[in-house]
């Protein structure tokens, strides 16, 4: 697999802190990789880090392959970056805006700004000068000085942060266009986990400096499944029934009598027949779906990872 971003044991320490703590980060090549974590998780100075705007203490960065510090001016032209919003002049307009920002950075095609535009939904908005835009117009204009010179890679940290519901709407569904589309990588950093899960195709979960986790969404997805689950007097007794006379392998057995089966759902009514012929009591039978939020709150210990629904 081939990675635009590859960390090797990355770190930083301030002092005694230290913000990162050995990190490894993998990205593939045309894929929207979420990192996530609570506030002060180390986030935000691992994307400077990858931005060339801190200096790690220690560790390896690789970008598109190569060596972050070698012909880096190379290198970088080839990311868009949004940490904060961009310091854009309130007396003008997006495209005023933009202009200013292509000359001062050179090699940008004629054309550049308007497609920019076009690309965040903003092509229309000609006379309204930036102090008049809605918090997220700013978000997306700030996205569209990202990708002016049209990167290869997209590094955007907390994008979202204090949008309304459309405004989160509008953003995801440029970032997902920006990758299906225009095939830019893009590496996102989030608190709040639905925008993660409904936008990532990998998630990197960080936590006291370090990332605990990275898995693709997919693999994700298939851990937190929806199941039908018995709580049964006898649990080996149902077990046995489930493989021999079933032959089901998929479910799983847990606390206080308490099976899980994750596949054939539509088939506990038949099943719990068949245990009470068997003389097994069923005193309950519920179907669920594993929360992603649990399954993150486990992960970093409960926590302050936003479960937003706003997505």
């Amino acid at each position: 697999m081939q990675y635009v971003i590859k960390t090797n044991k990355l770190t930083k320490q301030f002092g005694e802190q230290i913000a990162v703590d050995c990190v490894n980060i993998h990205v593939p090549q045309g894929k929207i990789y979420g990192l996530l974590g609570r506030n002060g998780a180390g986030k935000t100075t691992t994307i400077r880090m990858l931005l060339n705007l801190v200096t790690p203490t220690r560790g390896k960065i690789l970008l598109f392959g190569k060596d972050h510090r070698k012909k880096s001016k190379e290198i970088y032209h080839r990311i868009g970056s949004m940490i904060e919003l961009p310091g854009f002049y309130e007396n003008l307009t997006g495209s005023e805006n933009l202009q200013i920002f292509a000359r001062l950075r050179g090699q940008h095609k004629k054309d550049s700004v308007q497609n920019a535009l076009k690309i965040v939904g903003l092509d229309q908005e000609t006379k309204k000068t930036f102090g008049n835009y809605s918090l997220g117009m700013k978000q997306r204009l700030g996205i569209a000085a990202a990708i002016m010179h049209e990167p290869e890679l997209l590094i955007l940290d907390e994008p979202t942060n204090g949008l309304d519901p459309v405004g989160i709407q509008q953003v995801r569904k440029y970032l997902e266009m920006l990758c299906l589309e225009k095939g830019i990588t893009i590496l996102i950093s989030s608190h709040i986990l639905s925008e993660i899960e409904q936008l990532a195709d990998i998630i990197g979960v960080m936590h006291q400096g370090r990332l605990i986790e990275e898995v693709a969404m997919q693999e994700l997805h298939q851990r937190n499944r929806q199941y039908v689950e018995f709580e049964v007097s006898d649990e080996n007794k149902a077990c046995l029934l489930l493989e021999e006379k079933f032959g089901f392998k998929d479910y799983s057995v847990h606390e206080n009598g308490s099976i899980r089966l994750y596949s054939n759902l539509e088939m506990r009514a038949k099943l719990n027949g068949c245990f009470v012929e068997n003389g097994i009591s069923v005193s309950k039978i519920n179907i669920r779906e594993e929360k992603l939020e649990d399954y993150f709150s486990k992960l970093i210990g409960g926590g302050e990872l936003v479960p937003s629904t706003l997505l």
